[in-house]
């Protein structure tokens, strides 16, 4: 299939109408395996007038790419099937260049890994403000593709959906009962850690950022897994009866 040649005639002229909605006509595609962060970038582009597409592993976005270009694409940094910043730099040295490339991540140290491997920007989970969403989508557009004109800075912000909560916590739950290897273990640790922030759990967060560095100092894990699963049980109780 050809692809679709990007380009400033790929962007509505006509945004420049809708002030309150500067992302209309861009089609943004989310590379993210959490549900909790997905839904949050769903509502960012509902209220920005961009459209969404989301892709929950690596193999499915090249799926995606292979039969449309998006405006943007917006990937986090730690992937079930992959590392985030290969599938940048798969991204950025495709030709035609989608015109945006995010990195995102729950751990702000990955913005340096994301910006070498090609991205135009980074964004740190958890994604709830719609000004700094809107703005790091915009200032880093081709020029002749950006609203002109006066822009509404909205103060609107984003609070992680209990359904898509639950979602990311029982998954969290059935690979820490399969997890029999190593690469199990840094998924998870990096997943929940991304999960916690953007529910502000700090204490399921500590415990995901403890298993990761008990993990990688080679340190007995037993203690850290059966406290994480506690305290995923008791999350998942809470928002089941809530």
């Amino acid at each position: 299939m050809e692809q679709e040649r990007i380009g400033a005639d790929a962007f509505p002229t006509w945004r420049v109408t809708l002030p309150n909605r500067p992302l209309t006509g861009l089609t943004v595609l989310v590379i993210e395996d959490s549900r909790v962060a997905s839904e949050a970038v769903r509502l960012l582009c509902l209220r920005s007038g961009a459209r969404i597409r989301r892709a929950d592993s690596i193999r499915a976005a090249l799926r995606h790419l292979q039969t449309y270009r998006p405006g943007a694409v917006m990937v986090d940094m730690g992937l079930p099937d992959g590392d985030g910043a290969d599938m940048i730099a798969t991204i950025a040295k495709a030709m035609p260049r989608v015109p945006v490339i995010l990195g995102i991540s729950g751990d702000p140290a990955n913005r340096d890994a994301a910006l070498r491997a090609g991205a135009d920007g980074f964004l740190a989970k958890p994604i709830e403000s719609l000004a700094l969403f809107q703005e790091a989508i915009l200032a880093v557009l081709p020029p002749e593709a950006r609203p002109r004109g006066l822009r509404a800075l909205p103060d609107d912000m984003i609070t992680a959906d209990p359904e898509a909560l639950r979602d990311d916590l029982a998954h969290v739950a059935d690979v820490l009962a399969q997890a029999d290897d190593t690469g199990a273990i840094d998924y998870i640790a990096r997943f929940l850690a991304g999960v916690a922030r953007s529910a502000h759990d700090r204490m399921l967060e500590d415990a995901a950022t403890t298993l990761a560095q008990d993990h990688a100092d080679g340190r007995a894990l037993a203690m850290d897994v059966a406290r994480i699963s506690g305290l995923v049980q008791d999350r998942l109780a809470a928002v089941r009866s809530s």
